[in-house]
């Protein structure tokens, strides 16, 4: 619990065994309290068995679907066992759990939080055609949420229980859709987007790719994404739920309740 908050970490992971279990610790260690699922995208290693031996719930995916298919499951996760907010923690280490009780604070006023990377913290660069790209995402879609967002790829994201609710029916699988298109989705069904500053951290394991094929492969898939996200029709979002409301009972002239 944070701040009377039900919170769930969702960590989706792709072999990511050098790196998980000192993840899950850290988020242990920061954030008492709250509850953390592992989906194994279908990982070859030891992902699941590291996970588990950290003491995470761990749902493991027959096969690889991309950290959409793994965040949707987790979303229906969240869903079902009816927690207020679902927060997405990248397996390598990237991601400051620390800043999650920043996130969570801000969506007192707001429906889906991102941490953005290009915010004024810490000293993440990105240069060549994933930059250009995620200029172009920033400009497009800041005026779509009619919120400033300078780092709409990031994946560390925090959502309140609306957005849990639509996320768990209909949350894109497609490389890129799960952050530029959830970002359309959720301004597009009259719900808040905002970001918080953070700071990036390098990969605890693995090795990030850098080529100059895969950053122009990406400037491509990002604007096929966004077109594609902006002409696609949604469903509409669930409706917020009901304040509880205190039962009235009928009471006889001496003050007893009548059934």
């Amino acid at each position: 619990m944070i701040d009377g908050k039900k919170v769930l970490i969702i960590i989706p992971a792709w072999n990511e065994a050098g790196s998980i279990a000192d993840v899950i610790h850290e988020v242990h260690r920061e954030l008492p309290g709250v509850d953390v699922l592992v989906v194994d995208d279908g990982s070859g290693d030891s992902t699941s068995v590291e996970a588990r031996k950290a003491g995470a719930e761990v749902l493991r995916l027959p096969y690889n679907l991309g950290v959409g298919g793994a965040m949707r499951l987790g979303y229906r996760y969240a869903a079902d066992h009816g927690y207020d907010v679902a927060l997405q923690v990248d397996a390598d280490g990237q991601h400051d759990p620390r800043y999650v009780p920043q996130l969570i604070a801000v969506l007192a006023d707001a429906d889906l939080v991102i941490g953005a990377r290009f915010a004024g913290v810490g000293n993440y660069t990105v240069r060549g055609p994933r930059r250009y790209a995620m200029t172009l995402l920033a400009v497009v879609l800041s005026r779509i949420a009619r919120s400033p967002l300078s780092d709409t790829t990031s994946g560390f994201r925090a959502a309140n229980r609306r957005v849990i609710e639509l996320f768990a029916r209909a949350y894109p699988v497609e490389y890129l859709g799960d952050t530029i298109e959830t970002v359309v989705h959720v301004a597009r069904a009259g719900l808040r987007v905002v970001q918080v500053p953070v700071a990036m951290r390098a990969r605890m394991a693995g090795t990030p790719s850098q080529s100059v094929a895969k950053a122009t492969f990406y400037l491509g898939r990002a604007a096929m994404v966004l077109l594609l996200a902006l002409i696609r029709r949604y469903e509409p979002v669930p409706p917020a739920p009901a304040p509880a409301r205190e039962e009235l009972h009928p009471v006889g002239g001496d003050g007893t309740a009548l059934s």
